[in-house]
Parts: structure tokens; sequence; C-alpha cells
């Protein structure tokens, strides 16, 4: 006789299981929100399909990268994409997800066109078809090897697929995916649970690649169980501002390539746009000389960014202020009281604002020394130099200590044009000396704050 399945209880919000019904979720702490589950027990022990073999004996021809079309989106997925690969591409609403997959399959479509391959299925679960064709010619995505269906059953969505057979599988989104044979409204635990199980088997039974599309709740983790981030191949977070034309693709998991990497995009009318340099977003003019400015070079991963940090110092009529955009809120609290400490600034009966050029981030410490800077140029009305970068942690005796990936960011500072780097005492020898400096700059090591103060500003008066 066979056994009844196993009943367990999971939550809705997290995904959390027990066996034992209980009002209060253990790991999230919702309450009410355990549902019943029925579990079948262990399955028997079945004679494999074909028997396992050396892995040396293992062909990796079938496992060869395509590229996109899109180098920043080729750049974060280490090459392109994988043949029965899951990538999941999560952000939060407006950023730009639908308009760069509908712009890959686009180019993927045209690609395949070319080389005698299947065409691409994109399939729309929350949008109509004309809603999709819109945005398409809107960001000139048209191509007739580009098949579009609006669907929300996973099975369906397989339908489609055995009969178009296509090169690449775009699904938008997977929240609104349901699989009719589960209980729950799409987007549940369980029906994420079950329709991304079957996306992934699909994937790996027609050798296809998908992209899927995830919403992000309001803390921005990816909404739904975490067993979507884990039977996905790839996940990739696409932050921005939505009063920033810039936004980054980075990827958080990746079992195909590094996760280091970050791509750049610039969301325009006509579409979004990869930018290999995206300096231009992130810097002023540099042969002007403005009091409050300083630049510095942060990591994105492994990609430096160019960061420009504008500060500016007025005297007060009440209680002080510490405005910040762009910017760490406590580093920037934290290079006040250096300046105040260490130079004498009187900054405690000023206001004091702190930014970001173009909505960069500048939250590493390696920002210290240009927060600084700014601050320091602003309260004293002076600019610095034109083309001096400064790069460095300032600790809160004042010290310049060195920073990761130092040669790396001197030379793409050089690359952008600055002939002068600030930089810490320790970095100026070893690895990163100056002897193995890039052509064009030249740099200062500075053993604190003071010492880089003193090269580029009159601070003793």
């Amino acid at each position: 006789m066979a056994k009844a399945p196993a009943i367990t209880y999971t939550c809705t919000e997290c995904g959390w299981t027990t066996h034992k019904w209980v009002g209060r979720c253990a790991q999230c702490g919702a309450w009410g929100s355990l549902d019943e589950e029925n579990v079948a027990r262990t399955p028997q022990a079945l004679a494999p399909a074909s028997p396992a073999k050396p892995i040396t004996d293992v062909s990796a021809e079938a496992s060869v990268k395509q590229a996109t079309g899109v180098s920043e989106l080729d750049r974060v997925l280490g090459g392109g994409l994988v043949p029965g690969a899951v990538i999941l591409m999560a952000g939060e609403p407006g950023v730009g997800k639908s308009t760069l997959l509908l712009d890959v399959a686009a180019r993927a479509a045209h690609q395949a066109k070319s080389e005698g391959k299947a065409p691409v299925l994109y399939i729309t679960g929350e949008e109509s078809a004309s809603q999709v064709r819109l945005r398409a010619e809107r960001i000139g995505a048209m191509d007739p090897n580009l098949l579009l269906a609006a669907e929300s059953d996973v099975s369906r969505i397989i339908g489609h697929v055995k009969q178009a057979k296509p090169s690449l599988l775009v699904i938008d989104s997977v929240q609104t995916i349901a699989d009719s044979g589960v209980d729950g409204a799409a987007g549940g635990v369980a029906q994420v649970r079950a329709v991304s199980a079957a996306f992934v088997a699909l994937a790996k039974e027609a050798s296809l690649p998908i992209l899927l599309v995830g919403h992000v709740t309001k803390d921005g983790s990816i909404a739904g169980p975490r067993v979507l981030e884990h039977v996905v191949d790839v996940v990739c977070q696409f932050e921005g501002d939505r009063h920033s034309p810039l936004r980054i693709v980075r990827a958080v998991k990746n079992r195909y390539g590094p996760t280091d990497e970050v791509g750049c995009f610039e969301l325009t009318e006509d579409g979004i746009v990869g930018l290999s340099d995206p300096s231009g977003l992130f810097l002023s003019a540099r042969n002007r000389t403005v009091p409050g400015t300083c630049a510095t070079m942060t990591l994105e991963g492994r990609r430096p960014m160019p960061v420009e940090v504008q500060g500016l110092v007025v005297p007060c009529a009440g209680p002080p202020r510490r405005t910040t955009s762009g910017v760490d809120s406590p580093r920037v609290a934290m290079m006040v009281a250096v300046l105040q400490s260490r130079l004498g600034f009187e900054l405690d009966r000023r206001d004091i604002f702190a930014s970001t050029v173009g909505g960069a981030k500048a939250s590493e410490p390696a920002a210290d020394a240009a927060i600084a800077l700014s601050l320091a140029s602003a309260y004293l009305d002076l600019p610095l130099a034109p083309g001096v970068i400064a790069i460095g942690e300032v600790s809160l005796t004042g010290e310049l200590r060195p920073v990761s990936g130092l040669s790396h960011r001197l030379s793409e500072a050089a690359r952008l044009g600055f002939t002068v780097a600030l930089i810490p005492q320790e970095g100026g020898t070893g690895k990163a000396g100056s002897s193995k400096l890039p052509h064009g700059i030249q740099a200062r090591p500075c053993a604190d704050i003071v010492d880089a103060m003193r090269s580029v500003l009159p601070v003793d008066q």
C-alpha cells in the first residue's frame, strides 16, 4: 500500500517550512502566513537514463558562450549567454529591466536570423503584446525573427517553446506566471517555486538560455522564495536612481563567470544604451578650478569608476545641518571631525553639504580623501589645482591609509587625463610604486590628510 504524502506548512512570505502548524513564522515573523502543502515521500531508486562517465570525456562544446550584442551585459555575464542557463534580472519598477531585455531579445533575433538559427521568443505576462510592440518601436527593437506572446500560464509557455523551438526565451516577469496545478495566486511562494523549477527543467532539457525578469521588495531584495535565487544560474541586480540616467547591472551570483564585474547603461528616451566610458556622467569640466570639488576613483567590482565629490560649507543661523547625497553620511561626519581636530577648522557652526555629480555613489572608504579635500577647499574658498585626484581612506587620526586596487585606479585616472594623484604613503611603494605608475600621472604619497592638503591647499593660512 502506498504511503500517504507527508504534510508540511510553508510560509507564503519567506518560504520557511515546518511539519507542524504555528501561528507565526519562525523565520520572518509573519502572522497567519503558513499554508498546508502535501509533500511526497522520498522517491525510490531508478535506473539512470545514461551511465556516469569520466569528466574528461564530457564535451564542453555545448556550453560555449554566445554574445548578446550588448557589450556591457556580456561583461557582467562573463562573455555572453550559456546554452541551458537561467538568468534572473531583478530590479525596482521602472529601472529599465524590460527595456534592456527587449533590446537584448531584438539583437539576438537579428543575429540568429543572419546565422540561420531559430527565432527568439519573448513572453510578456504583465503587459499586452501591443504595449510591448510600442516599446519596441520606440527603442528600435523591431525584428521579424522576434516572436511575441502574452501568456501567464507556464504550461502554455512550454507549449510555445515546443512549437517555436527558440534559440532564446525571455520571460517578463516570473512573478506573473502561474502553474494551474499549484494552489495560490501568481507571485506566491508556491507558485514562484513551481514556475522557476519548470523553467530550469525546460532550459536544461532543451539547452535553451532563459532570461527571467524578477521583482524586488521594498527593502531591495528579490521578491518570492529564496529558492528562486538558488535554482537559477545567474542573478543580476539592476540598480539606478529614477532621477538619474545612470543604470548599473551587477552579478550577485554567476555560475559561469565572475561576480565582481558591473555594466553601465544610460536610460534615454530612445531606450537604454551601454556606456563603455561613463566618466562623462560623473565628472564636470576638469579644466575649471572651482572651490569645493575633488575627484576620486572608486571601484565597482573590478571596474574603476570616476566620481567627483562636491562640498559646500556656509555659515548657519540656527542649528548646523549636515546634508549628503551620493556619499556615506557617517563618513562625511568623520571627515568633518578630522578636519576640526587635526586642522582646527571651525565647522561646528557651519552648514555642510556633500554630494556627488551625476547620481554616482561614493560609499567606499577610498573616497575619504576626496571628501575631506572638497570640504577643506570649500571652507578655505580655494580651488584645487586642475588635474588632481585623491584616493585613500582617512582614519580618525588623520592618517591616509592604503586601499585595494590602487594601480588599477591610477591607470584609469591617467586615461581620463588626471595628472596628479594624492595617494597613501604606503601605496607609493611596492606593487603600486612610482616605478610602475602609468604614463602621464604623477603620484604624491601622503602620510596623512594634512600632508595631502598642504600639497594642494595653503592650509597653514
